[in-house]
């Protein structure tokens, strides 16, 4: 049964019937009475981030669609904060090191909030810039994605490094 939270339940910050199961997994009471173990999923991950996530049950159906997280209550927030970044590993650049050479393949060491890294750049298209010039998404050969939210926040080396593959 897919289920909109209603407007006017998100804009007056209504309590979500959201919980944690004793195995750590989200629980949503559903109008029913029925209760659901869901996983918060984000339709635009990287466009709209906040809006339209959908918490999909155990089955494989929409148990409950949010068009705008910002509108759930503080607690319910939370939870589905914790569980999206679980799900979500993009660690943020926060200093480019080296490069191994301006063409690719090519292996850079990076610093980002999680720690230094070295990771493989295949293609320049892997370098996607997200909505500005400023915002990009870095995915390494192996996959993982690196958010860069702002070019112009980097060190001066930084970005004379990452202008030669832009």
């Amino acid at each position: 049964m897919n289920t909109t939270l209603t407007p006017a339940a998100t804009q007056l910050n209504a309590p979500m019937p959201l919980s944690r199961n004793p195995f750590g997994r989200l629980v949503l009471q559903k109008e029913d009475g029925t209760s659901a173990v869901v996983n918060p999923v984000r339709a635009f991950p990287l466009s709209a981030p906040v809006h339209g996530i959908s918490l999909i049950a155990e089955d494989g159906k929409e148990a409950l669609w949010i068009p705008d997280l910002d509108a759930v209550d503080t607690a319910a927030r939370a939870l589905l904060d914790e569980d999206l970044a679980a799900r979500e590993f993009q660690p943020l650049i926060e200093r480019i090191l080296s490069v191994s050479t301006f063409s690719v393949p090519s292996i850079w060491e990076i610093e980002t909030d999680r720690g230094p890294v070295r990771m493989t750049l295949k293609a320049e298209e892997d370098i996607r810039k997200l909505g500005s010039r400023q915002n990009l998404l870095i995915t390494s050969a192996d996959g993982v994605h690196y958010k860069l939210p702002d070019t112009t926040r980097l060190d001066k080396a930084s970005r004379k490094l990452l202008e030669r593959f832009l």
